[in-house]
């Protein structure tokens, strides 16, 4: 099977071989768990306004 690159340390590794997939290890794998829990990554949601809030924004 191909060799798999940590996508936070930046190491190949086997995958057969990982019991963190998809990280190379378990400190990997808890690096990445602490940005997600620290806020580090988030995901971009872009909030749809009801025409009436938008009306009035425009009547002040």
């Amino acid at each position: 099977m191909a060799e798999l690159k940590c996508s936070i340390c930046g190491n190949s590794f086997e995958p057969a071989e990982s019991t963190a997939l998809p990280f190379c290890s378990d400190r990997c794998r808890l690096i990445d768990l602490g940005r997600w829990l620290g806020e580090h990554y988030h995901v971009t949601v872009e909030r749809e306004v009801p025409e009436d809030e938008l009306e009035s924004e425009f009547r002040d």
